[in-house]
């Protein structure tokens, strides 16, 4: 792995602290707000509002620029967004604001790799982003939990700078700023990135032609019979992904008794079971073996079911680490699958913007329900079942999928061979 490679690791990783430590500061502001339980889930749901509306044209952006620049632009986008606050603009409005200048951000990060580095790399470089954006969440988790803690706003609210007059006096204001400082370190990493020299064709500008592009790279990938089962498990992943990270906080303070800043710690260690997860399966399984661990989906969403039976911490560690271990095994062959059949079928950018769309859509409509059974007041357990049960249902569909897809091209080559 070249220089080019580890200054894109590090502003991927500060970007993502930030946006995960962001959260917690957010979901902070809503409870002092008093605001409903509902808003906490739809906060993730305005972050990833714009990775769908924006999907057809955020591919061809990446494209068009050199994509260190693409992603600066990004940070200034992100940094705007997290100044809103302290204007006392709405939680919700400002972290869309954040989550635009992320779904701007995110088809140039991935997007880079394929251009840097040779295909049999690939694996290996999204091992690392795997690992680096799940560090960045168990860290930006227990950095948003510390942010609002007791003890972490008064000590930042100790801080006095000689001479100057900062204008912080809130506990927010404080989180904030440790934030933005973030937001700015990450920016100034984009600077450093080499341009890799890699030019596209002229990047289409009718935003009518831009969404016909799209809807075609969108089928292309979906027919494709590797791309389609790469794809349906990410994008499942990741919906469920988004909304266990709510129904663990939830989970925390019905079951365990626990405050939000201590709650967070448990999102830490499920994100800590999904790096050792990821990390495992990098290096243990290969691109052509990747459609091997889909059963490990369906053991994930039986294992979340056991929640509802947990009550001590010393045994809810175990559980979520486990959680976190299987969903990670099995997402990063199933990434670099996708990732691999995007860039055989079309341009890096376009086929990041799909999967991108699609996960982003699933997290839309996964936080979505969990927010309607929270309005409805469903029992947490209920909710937990129902979720565990969709997750191995679901997954269970894709391997039949798979398994048929694997006949009909077997049943198709005998044909072939017969013909000869």
């Amino acid at each position: 792995m070249n220089r080019g490679f580890y200054t894109i690791m590090a502003a991927q990783f500060l970007s993502s602290l930030a946006d995960n430590a962001l959260l917690f500061v957010a979901i902070d502001l809503l409870i002092t707000m008093k605001a409903p339980d509902s808003l906490a889930p739809l906060l993730k749901l305005s972050f990833v509002l714009f990775y769908v509306l924006l999907a057809a044209f955020v591919g061809a952006f990446a494209d068009a620029l050199p994509k260190g620049r693409v992603m600066f632009i990004a940070n200034l986008i992100k940094i705007a967004g997290c100044a809103l606050l302290f204007f006392r603009v709405h939680p919700l409005l400002a972290y869309a604001v954040v989550g635009f200048g992320a779904a701007v951000y995110s088809p140039a990060k991935y997007g880079i790799l394929t251009e840097l580095l040779p295909a049999e790399k690939l694996v290996e470089a999204n091992g690392w982003i795997e690992g680096l954006t799940v560090m960045s969440i168990i860290l930006g988790t227990v950095m948003g939990g510390a942010l609002v803690s007791k003890a972490g706003s008064s000590f930042l609210l100790g801080f006095d700078f000689p001479f100057i007059d900062t204008g912080i006096t809130t506990t927010t204001e404080a989180a904030l700023s440790v934030v933005v400082g973030v937001y700015v370190l990450a920016a100034w990493f984009n600077r450093r990135i080499p341009d890799t020299g890699a030019k596209y064709e002229h990047q289409q500008r009718n935003p009518a032609k831009l969404i016909t592009d799209f809807a075609n790279c969108s089928a292309t990938l979906w027919k494709d019979k590797l791309g389609q089962i790469s794809l349906a498990v990410t994008t499942l992943f990741w919906g469920a992904g988004a909304t266990l990270q709510f129904i663990v906080l939830k989970w925390a303070e019905k079951s365990l008794h626990m405050t939000l800043d201590k709650a967070t710690s448990l999102i830490g260690i499920v994100a800590l079971g999904v790096a050792i997860g990821a990390a495992a399966s990098a290096k243990m399984i290969p691109l052509k073996k990747s459609l091997t661990v889909i059963p490990l989906g369906i053991a994930m969403g039986l294992v979340v079911m056991c929640m509802t039976m947990v009550h001590t911490t010393w045994l809810a560690y175990p559980l979520l680490t486990l959680i976190g271990i299987l969903s990670g095994f099995f997402v990063v062959p199933m990434n670099a699958l996708l990732q691999h059949r995007g860039h055989v079928l079309m341009s890096a950018g376009h086929s990041i913007a799909v999967q991108n769309f699609n996960e982003n859509l699933s997290i839309l409509t996964m936080l979505a329900l969990y927010a309607v059974m929270i309005t409805l007041k469903l029992d947490l357990n209920v909710i937990i079942v129902l979720f565990g049960a969709s997750v191995a249902g679901i997954m269970y569909m894709i391997m039949r999928k798979h398994a048929a897809n694997q006949r009909e091209h077997d049943s198709l080559a005998l044909i072939g061979e017969h013909k000869h």
